[in-house]
């Protein structure tokens, strides 16, 4: 059999049984994409192909997009001021003790961008098993903002490790400046545009529509940023995530079923392809290297202290007996997490090594931070009976 049915094959009884064993073991069907890539490619089921790796950029590149989809524009303008500076103040301390973590020891600079990623992607599956509560509420509010600046500080980072320090990595943030700049002035265009001639939404995503106009729509602008990116050589993955919060903000409420039609469209075959194929560059013989367990624990151990450090600032807002509810929900930026050290490890700015270990920590968070809002969630729920 040739390699290429062989892949075919496994990625396909991979993606249909993912979800089955998710919820048969209750974890997040990303941790068993990438746990059954990794027993597929120990097996030699999944081999090195450049179609597979292709793909699997289309699938990440698609994953920001849905990324941006969770961010919309009219809802952060909303935000009372307040808040708003306490989320700032949240980002700052995330990033200064990742700052003070990485030069105490004397780490590699990628940690101050990992440590304190944000992505509220599973706030999402948070919010259907708990519900609407008030700190799934707050949470999401203050992860939106801090999956804004991940994002900022993702692109910064990829352009240093791309071009180094040096008049190119100036030039390319003198673009990215512009860049965000003019996407400003066309947000501002489009919502004048769209004020006086509402009829334009109806016509570019008819009620009535058998031709999945919406969905066309949406591709269309998704791969214009990409080109648009490509030709200014910036981070293609900003890109497709502005692209994302272009479709929320202008088109959520006249399709409120748009979000939902284009998660099911990535998350039912593009998306898994690239966590399967995350999960296949991991070797599981590597679990067995001296210090690589230990060091993804550290790695997370540090995630989630630095956030409930942080989290005290929301103590007044929602009680001393649920802020830290904040912090453990953002202790799980898996995807994110992912992206970050595929693109540092692919780029040679981290080892194979720390690779790994930034995979295994960002499985291990889902599954402690998980366990334990379970946990603390029925404490909540007792000490409010009482």
């Amino acid at each position: 059999m040739s390699e290429e049915i062989l892949i075919i094959i496994s990625i396909s009884l991979i993606i249909f049984s993912s979800p089955l064993i998710s919820k048969l073991l209750r974890l997040p069907t990303i941790t068993v994409e990438i746990a059954l890539g990794a027993l597929a490619a120990y097996f030699a089921f999944i081999v090195e192909h450049s179609i597979l790796e292709l793909v699997a950029e289309l699938g990440f590149l698609y994953l920001m997009f849905l990324a941006g989809l969770e961010v919309d524009l009219k809802k952060l303008v909303n935000i009372s001021s307040n808040l708003l500076k306490k989320s700032l103040i949240y980002n700052i301390i995330l990033f200064s003790f990742a700052a003070i973590i990485t030069f105490y020891l004397d780490l590699g600079y990628i940690f101050i961008v990992i440590l304190p990623l944000i992505s509220i992607g599973l706030l999402a599956a948070l919010k259907k098993e708990y519900g609407d509560v008030e700190w799934i509420s707050l949470s999401i509010t203050v992860g939106l903002i801090g999956e804004i600046i991940s994002i900022f500080a993702f692109t910064t980072f990829s352009a240093a490790i791309e071009f180094g320090i040096n008049f190119e990595f100036y030039k390319t943030m003198f673009l990215f400046t512009i860049f965000l700049i003019s996407m400003l002035f066309v947000y501002k265009l489009f919502h004048n545009l769209i004020w006086w001639y509402p009829e334009i939404k109806a016509f570019l995503m008819p009620e009535v529509d058998h031709q999945e106009q919406d969905i066309r729509v949406s591709m269309a602008i998704f791969f214009l940023m990409i080109a648009v990116m490509l030709y200014l050589n910036l981070e293609v993955a900003f890109g497709a995530f502005i692209a994302g919060t272009f479709i929320t903000t202008f088109f959520e409420e006249h399709n409120k079923q748009l979000p939902h039609k284009l998660e099911h469209f990535g998350f039912g075959w593009l998306v898994p392809i690239f966590f399967i194929y995350v999960g296949s560059s991991f070797e599981l013989e590597s679990l067995f290297h001296d210090g690589l367990i230990y060091t993804a624990l550290l790695i997370t151990f540090g995630m989630i202290c630095i956030r409930l450090v942080g989290s005290t600032l929301f103590i007044r807002d929602i009680g001393l007996n649920k802020f830290y509810m904040i912090g453990l929900s953002h202790s799980m930026p898996l995807t994110l997490l992912i992206a970050v050290s595929t693109l540092a490890y692919h780029n040679h700015s981290i080892t194979q090594f720390y690779y790994y270990a930034f995979i295994l920590s960002a499985i291990m968070e889902v599954l402690i931070v998980m366990i334990a809002i379970r946990i603390l969630s029925n404490f909540i729920k007792l000490k409010e009976s009482e």
